[in-house]
């Protein structure tokens, strides 16, 4: 994220954001906002951090309620994902162009499902780090927004 946490909440606050935290170091921040939709929020915190941090980090917007639902249906469950398997919820900024052949692995990271705009993946942690990202990268681009599944938990709380 290479943004200082407290910088960030101000940027939100100062662009009309409101009830504005931040969680955990990596950017994650919640805010209420005017009903607007997710692009227009997207652009507008973006602007925000370019006006008060002196440059813009990709921003995926998703509403509290939806995050709260996905982890509801908890997506993992019909793959039968190993116990010590990390499961990461990937947020894209588009729909994938492509219909995916769906798992895709590599080195035993699996993306597992997409459903709309969030991608669903598992990984066993293996001496070759985190091999994941390429395989999200690879499959998505860069403009995604990886988190662990205690993240989002952490988040929508």
């Amino acid at each position: 994220m290479n943004a200082k946490m407290p910088e960030l909440k101000a940027a939100f606050e100062a662009a009309g954001f409101t009830d504005v935290k931040t969680v955990l170091s990596s950017g994650n921040v919640v805010f209420t906002a005017a009903r607007a939709s997710e692009s227009s929020l997207q652009r507008k915190a973006e602007a925000a951090m370019t006006q008060r941090l002196g440059r813009s980090f990709l921003t995926i917007v998703r509403p509290i309620d939806a995050l709260r639902e996905l982890l509801a249906s908890d997506p993992y469950d019909a793959f039968g994902v190993a116990p010590g398997a990390k499961r990461i919820v990937t947020f894209l900024r588009a729909r994938p162009a492509a219909q995916l052949a769906l798992p895709i692995e590599l080195h035993g990271a699996r993306i597992l499902t997409v459903k709309n705009f969030d991608v669903f993946s598992a990984y066993l942690p293996t001496p070759k780090g985190p091999v994941f990202m390429t395989l999200i990268e690879k499959t998505f681009g860069k403009e995604v927004s990886t988190r662990t599944w205690e993240t989002v938990a952490k988040v929508a709380r």
